[in-house]
């Protein structure tokens, strides 16, 4: 019988109240692992509720002993590393190496959050005026939210979690309904840290529960991850309600290669950008722009590294590149490569006819290329988020950037050079919130802020970083005088 899923609420484990069954599939076998219920708003209510209790007692506890309970998930995660790598490879399809990445980079926020007696600290000054004191405090807001996507399923919820109840706050995530199991793990390990009740709670579900979330009254902020039209509506309805919101959208990220660049290395970058866990993330490579004469060797390069990535199940040995998550993102990535061929971008490397011996059911597209692609294109200006390359042509710097900056998008972006010059000109000047130097995925550490500009991102304090501290945290200025 198929296991159905259940919502963690107020330190237990509770059938939803949702009938609407959804199937789990590994997206290279076709194999059904679970199914994952559609939780009502009534089970998100029942989920607040049992965080708001929590919240006065979780508030008063010292922050060094908060601290403490991280200190155990972090050891508790660290020990399940393998294991919660083969169920993320199992539900998403990743390869095992891209899923024991992920969830290390999850594990890092736990760590970084752990500091929170020291990250919370305020600042006072004495003598503002005769005899006047001046200190501001941080203190926590009440009760967060995090509706997360299906591309990193261990890591991104660990971008809001550790440093939510690290700040005093209390927690519901909603995961995303088509990679469950690997919260479900995560919470059962969580469970096992002896957290107070209600403290750190979970619903699992669909467009009901986020807008639940976005609108119930005892929510004092949402973070959000996944599209850029959803981060949008997330971001209106829950500031409508009052709300803090974090909403980070989708990208289409250039990469520029300069004639001077490290080939060996810039291509290697490059094609990992373009092709890691399928080019199904918010940092992936997606334009590459070869400038003046790198246009041809960076072509030549790329498609030499594209033919020998090895498509396959990414739980066995040697793989380098898995499937997509569902028959559904295979089918949109398919119509966005239709599309592209349809305005005139020459298809050079064709991956829609791939297949993998001993798994007919997996939703394989191979590595793609598009050459001559020019802005206007739907290629060159939508979001694919699958394995497909576009080349893009520059006679100049100036002119990359500005085809970069062309974009609605604003989410990452990196340049290939030896040239300090030229790398200065380029981060100063492209807009992204995060940019690469020679680095293909700029992917900042857990003590940075990450987050996009323009269409990426939808809010004003971005995700992990010192910026998560200032989003789950109410900064009070407190003017003494003693007579």
């Amino acid at each position: 019988m198929t296991r159905v899923l259940e919502n963690y609420i107020g330190g237990a484990w509770s059938r939803s109240s949702g009938t609407t069954l959804l199937d789990v599939k590994n997206p290279a076998t076709g194999e059904v692992l679970a199914q994952v219920p559609l939780s009502t708003a009534g089970d998100v209510d029942t989920a607040v509720k049992a965080a708001r209790a929590a919240f006065p007692a979780w508030r008063a506890t010292p922050p060094a002993v908060r601290a403490r309970y991280l200190f155990k998930l972090r050891e508790v995660l660290d020990a399940h590393r393998e294991e919660i790598a083969a169920i993320c490879t199992s539900e998403h399809g990743k390869t095992l190496s891209e899923s024991r990445n992920d969830f290390g980079r999850g594990i890092e926020n736990v760590e970084h959050a752990a500091g929170i007696p020291t990250l919370m600290m305020g600042q006072n000054l004495e003598d503002v005026a005769t005899a006047i004191d001046c200190q501001t405090i941080r203190q926590p807001l009440g009760v967060f939210a995090a509706i997360t996507p299906f591309n990193f399923p261990p890591m991104v919820p660990l971008w809001f979690l550790p440093y939510a109840i690290a700040t005093g706050n209390t927690f519901v995530l909603k995961p995303s309904e088509q990679v469950p199991l690997t919260q479900r793990r995560i919470f059962e390990l969580i469970q096992s840290i002896g957290l107070p009740p209600g403290v750190l709670n979970l619903v699992n579900g669909g467009k009901d529960v986020v807008n639940g979330l976005c609108t119930h009254p005892d929510v004092a902020g949402v973070s959000f991850v996944g599209s850029s039209s959803v981060a949008l509506h997330v971001y209106r309805t829950a500031a409508e309600h009052g709300k803090r919101v974090q909403a980070l959208g989708g990208a289409k990220n250039f990469i520029v290669v300069l004639p001077d660049a490290n080939r060996e290395r810039a291509i290697a970058n490059v094609a990992e950008s373009i092709y890691g866990c399928s080019g199904q993330r918010c940092l992936a490579g997606s334009m590459i722009v070869g400038v003046g004469e790198a246009y041809e060797w960076v072509r030549e390069a790329l498609h030499e590294a594209a033919r020998a990535i090895v498509l396959g199940d990414g739980s066995k040995p040697g793989v380098t590149m898995g499937p997509v998550v569902s028959a559904a993102a295979k089918d949109r990535i398919l119509s966005c490569i239709e599309q592209g061929t349809r305005e005139g971008a020459r298809l050079t490397l064709d991956g829609r006819g791939a297949t993998v011996e001993g798994c007919p059911n997996g939703n394989w597209i191979g590595p793609s290329i598009f050459e001559d692609v020019q802005p206007g294109m739907s290629v060159a200006t939508e979001e694919i988020f699958g394995p497909v390359a576009c080349l893009m042509r520059a006679q100049s710097l100036d002119e990359a950037i500005a085809a970069a900056n062309r974009s609605r998008y604003g989410n990452a972006a990196s340049v290939y050079t030896t040239s300090g010059k030229a790398a200065r000109q380029f981060h100063n000047q492209i807009e992204a919130g995060m940019v690469g130097v020679n680095i293909g995925v700029a992917a900042p550490m857990a003590f940075f802020p990450f987050g996009g500009q323009k269409a990426s991102f939808y809010g004003d304090t971005k995700a992990h970083g010192p910026t998560a501290i200032d989003f789950y945290t109410e900064r009070k200025v407190v003017i003494t005088r003693w007579f």
